[in-house]
């Protein structure tokens, strides 16, 4: 009774002996229940209450009665097992702690000091969101994998939280089961504790509810609540602020999020499917189950970053709705939202479902995401500063904002059917075989292998091989982690380069490579050796080509004192460096820079153009024209 029940107290307060409150609240019916001494064993004694309880039921003692003595834990709910749970996730919490926490779990409210982020705001605004996860629960109940929903419920709330501009500072959870059980829900948290380093949240408490009759025992639910803290004079979006001709620049998402697991459960049903299934569009031979519970990507980093490179104007996360009916949140009446999806890399789950269930485009745009999770509007001319603080980071300029006319759609969406279409068909084509060649570290060579293997990039391949002129080199080392095929041929074991480049074109056609990329290989290939392999091999050059070709190109950026720097992935001819251009991507040169902080620099670059150009080759889109220049397939 007294672990069950309030036993009729509702409140207690603890005060001096000599308080005046204690006649304030006798006003009330309080009553004074006892005193409080050196703890020996239990923290809470409590006499007489069994004598009380019997001359209390006297009144009852002809009533009807069950046969046995009826527990709490006999009817569905274990307390016991609640306190092994809140033992087992306090670490959790503490492992996400930060600065104006005061406390820990167990107190009766969540505490957050203000004084501490006094410097940084003068006029602080509490920002609050809450939202759940939706029937993504089911699949990872049937999948018995809770991790990722963890997460997926931070990301779904601190999302939202930050499009105000606001930093999420803490998190609360709501978890409600038919039967807790403890190492299935400390999976779950553990989840949500991630959750909570990625989006730089406390986890401060949370409410644990087991409720049986209402959910069956393996059933759950849960419910995220993230508060965050914003400058009043720096609250988004700034919708006065506007304009026709303002850029829309989006973040790719990792997949559908938390988003239409309705409908795609119901496609599933309609076609015999198990979640144990392998996924026909997974990277990386992952079952439906494992693609579909990708977890929510949480963009509280990249708005960081954002936020601190330029003036941002708005918002979005795409959830729910998509992009027709998100972005229109953070619009003015009498502009719209002109999209282009030319550039979108769609990842491959959204053809699939489109495909799988005979899904119209529009019904597509209105569930899901589409491959872009958080979308950001601002000036143009503040662009390249948004580009350069996102450095190394998967960004699209998805169109402009326009003048709307009268009753016009404020999201009008330009190729979508087209670019879906495509990705779509090239489910039915086989994944593209790759070696790479490498000298050293293999950097470049880790960015390919894991966009390769991840489902979301639609970098339609597969690395077969790996090929290195040097024994002993990380990159082999790499290699062998990622179970990948390597071989080293020393050149100076050949009598010529021709010699050399031979030996190498029987081991790349040994393993039926369809295209070749050259990450960090110090080799100067033979004639023979390009002509034989024309418009199926690429390199990387650490500078903005034409400028600065051949080595020591990060110097030669320094020594003309140039303002930009970067990278540029190309076909291979016979000339050095002057291969026909697939893409680029830019970085600051900045003050006092060196060659070793420029080169750190471009490093981060060169990991996101190099898997960008590979998409972009091995998907057809970008193709070595007759005339030795870049033939780029059109979409119009």
């Amino acid at each position: 009774m007294l672990r069950t029940f309030n036993c009729g107290i509702g409140m207690v307060v603890i005060c001096t002996s000599t308080s005046p409150a204690i006649a304030e609240l006798e006003k009330f019916g309080g009553k004074v229940l006892g005193v409080v001494e050196k703890r020996v064993n239990e923290a809470v004694l409590v006499d007489n209450f069994r004598e009380e309880l019997e001359r209390a039921k006297a009144p009852f003692v002809d009533a009807s009665r069950t046969p046995e003595a009826i527990t709490y834990r006999a009817s569905g709910v274990d307390i016991t097992a609640g306190d092994d749970f809140v033992r087992e996730i306090k670490p959790l919490a503490v492992a996400t702690t930060k600065k104006g926490v005061l406390g820990g779990l167990g107190s009766f409210g969540a505490l957050f000091r203000l004084n501490e982020w006094e410097r940084k705001f003068q006029d602080p605004v509490l920002v609050l969101s809450t939202d759940g996860v939706g029937t993504k629960l089911k699949l990872a109940q049937e999948m018995g994998k809770h991790y990722n929903v963890g997460i997926d419920l931070v990301a779904m709330c601190a999302n939202d939280v930050i499009c105000t501009g606001a930093d999420p500072v803490t998190f609360l959870d709501y978890l409600a089961c038919g039967h807790l059980d403890v190492q299935q829900a400390v999976q779950t948290l553990k989840g949500v504790a991630e959750g909570c380093q990625r989006a730089d949240s406390a986890l401060v408490g949370g409410e644990t509810a087991e409720m049986p009759g209402i959910y069956r025992d393996n059933e759950y639910d849960l419910a995220g609540f993230s508060l965050g803290i914003v400058e009043r004079e720096k609250i988004l979006p700034k919708i006065e602020k506007i304009i026709p001709g303002d850029v829309i620049i989006g973040l790719p998402s990792s997949g559908v999020h938390s988003n239409g697991f309705s409908l795609i459960h119901f496609i599933m049903q309609r076609l015999g499917k198990a979640w144990t299934d392998v996924a026909p569009f997974s990277a990386r031979g992952a079952t439906f189950g494992e693609e579909f519970l990708k977890e929510t990507t949480i963009y509280a980093k990249e708005v960081t970053e954002a936020l601190q490179a330029c003036e941002i104007k708005a918002m979005a996360h795409i959830t729910g709705g998509g992009l027709v009916e998100n972005i229109p949140r953070v619009l003015p009446n009498d502009v719209k939202a002109l999209i282009d999806f030319s550039s979108v890399s769609i990842p491959p789950v959204f053809p699939w479902i489109r495909q799988a269930g005979n899904v119209r485009n529009e019904e597509m745009l209105r569930t899901f995401n589409c491959g872009i999770g958080f979308v950001f509007i601002l000036h143009r001319t503040a662009l390249e500063k948004l580009r350069h603080g996102l450095l190394g980071r998967r960004t699209y300029l998805l169109g402009s904002i326009e003048h709307r006319n009268g009753e016009e759609a404020q999201v009008q969406i330009d190729n979508f059917h087209e670019r879906l279409g495509f990705f779509q068909n090239l489910l039915s084509t086989p994944r593209k075989r790759i070696a790479v060649l490498i000298s050293g570290n293999g950097s470049n060579l880790q960015a390919l292998i894991d966009a390769s293997r991840d489902t979301a990039r639609n970098v339609w391949c597969d690395i077969c091989l790996v090929v290195s002129n040097k024994e002993g080199i990380y990159g082999l080392e790499r290699a062998k982690r990622a179970s990948i095929p390597s071989v080293v041929l020393q050149h100076k074991a050949f009598p010529s380069r021709e010699a050399f480049d031979e030996a190498m074109s029987r081991k790349l056609e040994e393993y039926g490579v369809d295209f070749v990329c050259l990450a960090g290989f110090m080799r100067i290939l033979s004639e023979a050796f390009v002509k034989r392999w024309k418009g199926r091999i690429l390199n990387i050059h650490p500078s903005l080509l034409p400028k600065h070709k051949g080595v020591a190109a990060q110097k030669l950026a320094l020594e003309a004192g140039d303002a930009v720097s970067g990278c540029t992935v190309h076909f291979v001819d016979e000339g050095v460096d002057t291969g026909a251009i697939i893409t680029q991507e830019s970085v600051p040169v900045l003050p006092g820079d060196t060659v070793d902080s420029l080169s750190e620099r471009i490093h981060r670059a060169e990991h996101l153009a190099f898997p960008r150009a590979l998409e972009l080759v091995v998907t057809g889109q970008v193709t070595l024209g007759r005339d030795g220049k870049t033939a780029w397939r059109a979409w119009k």
